[in-house]
């Protein structure tokens, strides 16, 4: 397919990440974790970049990769991140202690849905980025857009998930199910009468909001 030589030009273009950065992303691979695909990190990178954000929130943390690659472009960057999955939220405190960022990034081990109280003692935040269960996009963007700065932005990733969103048949009940909620987030999204939102199809598709 076109875009797929597409993808993997710019892929190909994108320079050699810190030997520490590819050892997460094999890991990552070899061990079917889902971490933000290179392309999408790439334009949140440069998003982040431009904006200088002060303080961050991640729903989602998995191993800390994109944490990891926040923290290192934006060394003057605070983030809280939040992680249910009790091996995955270790995994992440290891990684971030062996690059150091200890200071700059905290973890909240929980569900992201129970956890507001503690995300709230944090607050405001400069970004939100959203990447956690995708059936849950609407309720996480409800639940945390409110302690967003006025200048916030929120940046949501998988919101094309691997291109089924434009599918019109899906074999798989339990798939078309989760496509389904995706189309209709991201249709609330692009609708919503306090942001402004873009979808860019990098990566696995991500969704730019900005307060209106």
């Amino acid at each position: 397919m076109k875009n797929d030589k597409v993808h993997a030009y710019i892929e190909n273009l994108i320079p050699e990440r810190p030997e520490f950065f590819v050892n997460m992303e094999t890991y990552a691979a070899e061990n079917h974790i889902p971490i933000m695909e290179l392309a999408g990190m790439e334009a949140m990178i440069q998003l982040l970049r431009i904006a200088q954000p002060k303080k961050i929130l991640e729903v989602g943390t998995a191993i800390g990769y994109s944490a990891l690659r926040m923290a290192h472009a934006l060394p003057n960057a605070k983030i809280t991140t939040i992680e249910r999955d009790n091996e995955r939220a270790a995994l992440a405190q290891q990684y971030i202690e062996q690059l150091g960022k200890s200071a700059q990034i905290r973890i909240i081990l929980g569900d992201a849905l129970e956890v507001e109280e503690d995300v709230a003692s944090s607050a405001p935040y400069d970004v939100i980025f959203i990447d956690a269960a995708k059936g849950q996009y609407k309720r996480f963007f409800e639940l945390y857009s409110g302690y967003l700065t006025e200048q916030g932005i929120i940046v949501t990733d998988n919101v094309l998930f691997k291109g089924l969103v434009a599918e019109e048949t899906i074999e798989s009940k339990r798939t078309a199910n989760l496509v389904k909620k995706i189309h209709q987030f991201n249709e609330w999204l692009m609708t919503h009468t306090d942001f402004h939102t873009v979808i860019l199809p990098v990566g696995d598709g991500v969704a730019i909001s900005k307060k209106r």
